[in-house]
């Protein structure tokens, strides 16, 4: 169990900079801070997904909560006005914080009485549950919740400019509808008597957008008021949902969250609950017409989508270590019906609209997918139904696909690349900048190519076909591959044959012709590989991303988009980088115990930024703080992956 005391939780810098976050399998979460004050366009006690797993909008952007108990007056929540100030201060109220599985639990203290809190949201739901309940009190306590809603792309913020939202008396609560929008939320409660309201608070500042020099004001509605008077022992649910009738019973609805949770934490049991818990965070639903019951993985909370490289990078870990293997196959059908060209989709647009294929490596990444998913669970059926769709691949690489992706017949490697766009997963860009545009063979390219055709050959004899294609295509691969070795340097070159010739950056990209199954690099090189990654790359939240000692490197991630996307890939730490660090060393050294050492420092993070999982970036320079979205499905599954291969 994760938990904090007053020490974080009356301090506004700890407890704001620690994120909690809860979703319902459909694309849709829940998320704030530690403190009860809303730091990012993104934290709401309900997101929903209107078009699972996309379309995410904020309906609920929090409760107010005051308490009057003994005669006095405890305000429970916060708020950072426009210029600054916070008020009221309801932090200082909480006596401690904690997850319970993986629903954030706050206990305030108001004088002798203990008021508990829990949030969470029904599975596959568009709804949130908010429930208080009184643990101890000598006298009644009444809770007044004013909610305040909004209806607005989780991107961005709302200008009121007058609008008038409908809010109608409902049985059990209210209903709440924004103007020139089909679906209104219900606000429901069997424990309290509702009030509607209409009042649009001032300005607040979201003080992370600030930081990242994105819009930063936010107005919200004050829709209703519920008030209830608890007794000692007694719970107030409140629940948020597109369904005009959802179940109100709060404690039959928490005794199937926690029951879920249990069933996920003994499927995973040899990797730690708290990962395996995070790990189902980013498992969610994508119908398809053929496939009502289709999977795939949100990349990360809060603004990414399902993306077909995280996707596949995170399957193993998300899936196979956590023992959910028909997860892992539902994953590998969903996404071959977006196979297009021999390409997987890099993602899916948030508004729903056709899928991007701007990614060399996806594709070759679901080959790795499938191959370890038929690894661990020999299902000769899935690899029978998949195998055409793996051939296919190949055969567009070699005859060539989008943005010049192809394999070069002089010597069997893939190049890719054409100005102004970004295809590996140093993609970022910035209006018509390509910030790390890797044009030519990229080393792990061919890494997962030279993988993915010996990973062909293994597999082809258990559906019946010959390996010799694929064999006689790896001998050339691998032959081909001699060309990255910069002897001068000790390792291997970034990219081949690009605009400007070779690169010689020392990345960590090189990792993956040692981490992967299947290495076209001789045991010293590997080691030699392991060895300039730990020095110059390696720190205890995950491997830079570009050395300390080359003159583009970037410290610290911050700033505007530009200043952030400059430094994404030009030394950021990416803290799911520790799973091929640890793999390959592991594989250059046999050394488990120094293996496992690597690990315990990321770990640590489960207790920062997001609270129970793991961040997506951190930055270059000590003290290696926490960025970007505060729970990556890669961060998260490369340590589960890790951990089952150690266990």
């Amino acid at each position: 169990m994760l938990s904090f005391e007053r020490d974080v939780c009356n301090d506004l810098h700890s407890a704001a900079r620690r994120e909690w976050l809860v979703t319902n399998g459909i694309g849709g979460y829940a998320s704030g801070t530690i403190a009860g004050l809303p730091t990012r366009s993104y934290h709401g006690l309900l997101v929903a997904a209107l078009e699972p797993p996309v379309g995410r909008t904020l309906l609920l952007t929090k409760l107010d909560e005051t308490a009057e108990y003994a005669g006095r007056t405890y305000p429970l929540f916060a708020t950072r006005w426009a210029d600054g100030t916070v008020a009221p201060e309801g932090f200082r109220h909480i006596d401690a914080f904690r997850l319970e599985g993986s629903t954030p639990v706050w206990t305030f203290a108001l004088a002798d009485a203990l008021l508990e809190k829990r949030v969470w949201m029904v599975r596959e739901a568009n709804t949130t549950c908010v429930c208080y309940h009184l643990h101890r009190a000598s006298a009644p306590l009444t809770l007044r919740i004013d909610a305040v809603v909004n209806w607005r792309d989780h991107h961005v913020v709302t200008r009121a400019a007058g609008r008038r939202f409908s809010v109608e008396c409902v049985p059990h609560g209210l209903r709440v509808a924004a103007p020139g929008r089909e679906m209104p939320l219900y606000l429901l409660s069997r424990d309290a008597a509702a009030t509607p309201q209409h009042a649009w608070h001032a300005p607040h500042l979201l003080s992370v957008e600030a930081y990242r020099g994105l819009e930063a004001l936010d107005e919200a509605l004050h829709a209703g008021t519920f008030t209830a008077t608890l007794h000692p022992g007694q719970t107030l649910t409140l629940v948020a949902s597109i369904d005009p009738a959802p179940e109100l019973d709060g404690g039959a609805l928490y005794d199937r969250q926690q029951a879920y949770d249990q069933r996920v934490v003994e499927a995973a049991s040899a990797v730690p609950a708290p990962l395996a818990l995070a790990a189902d965070q980013f498992i969610v639903r994508r119908a398809l017409p053929a496939d009502p019951d289709g999977r795939t993985v949100i990349a990360g909370y809060h603004w990414f989508g399902d993306w077909g490289r995280d996707t596949m990078i995170a399957l193993p870990g998300l899936t196979l270590a956590t023992g959910r293997f028909d997860v892992a196959a539902r994953i590998l059908r969903t996404f071959a019906h977006y196979v297009d060209r021999g390409m997987l989709p890099n993602r899916f647009p948030d508004t729903g609209a056709q899928p991007e294929y701007n990614t060399v490596d996806a594709t070759l990444w679901y080959v790795e997918a499938l191959r370890a998913t038929h690894a661990a669970t020999g299902d000769d059926d899935l690899l029978r139904d998949l195998f055409p769709v793996l051939d296919e691949i190949v055969d567009w690489h070699l005859r060539g696909t989008r943005y010049g992706i192809h394999v070069d017949p002089a010597d069997g490697l893939v190049a890719a690349g054409e100005p102004g766009v970004q295809l590996t997963w140093m993609d970022a860009k910035v209006d018509d900048w390509v910030v790390t545009p890797r044009i030519g063979k990229p080393v792990e390219i061919n890494a997962l190519w030279y993988n993915a055709l010996r990973a062909m050959a293994d597999l082809a004899p258990r559906v019946g076909q010959s390996p010799e294609r694929y064999v006689a295509l790896a001998r050339q691969a691998r032959a081909g591959f001699e060309r990255f070795w910069n002897a001068e340097a000790g390792y291997c070159y970034d990219v081949l044959d690009g605009p400007a010739g070779h690169d010689p950056a020392l990345r960590p990209n090189q990792l993956f012709a040692v981490s992967l199954p299947h290495s076209p690099l001789a045991p010293e090189r590997q080691r030699a590989v392991v060895d300039a990654c730990a020095r110059h790359l390696l720190t205890p939240h995950g491997l830079r991303s570009l050395t300390p000692h080359d003159p583009a490197y970037v410290g610290q991630y911050g700033g505007d988009r530009r200043q952030r996307d400059a430094a994404y890939h030009q030394g950021t730490v990416w803290g799911w980088l520790i799973g091929p660090f640890v793999t390959a060393h592991l594989r250059v050294y046999d050394d488990r115990e120094q293996a496992r050492a690597f690990l315990l420092p990321l770990l640590d993070q489960l207790s920062d930024h997001g609270v129970g999982t793991i961040s997506e970036i951190f930055d270059g320079d000590p003290p290696f703080t926490p960025r970007g979205c505060i729970a990556q499905a890669w961060s998260v599954a490369e340590m589960l992956r890790v951990f089952d291969v150690l266990c």
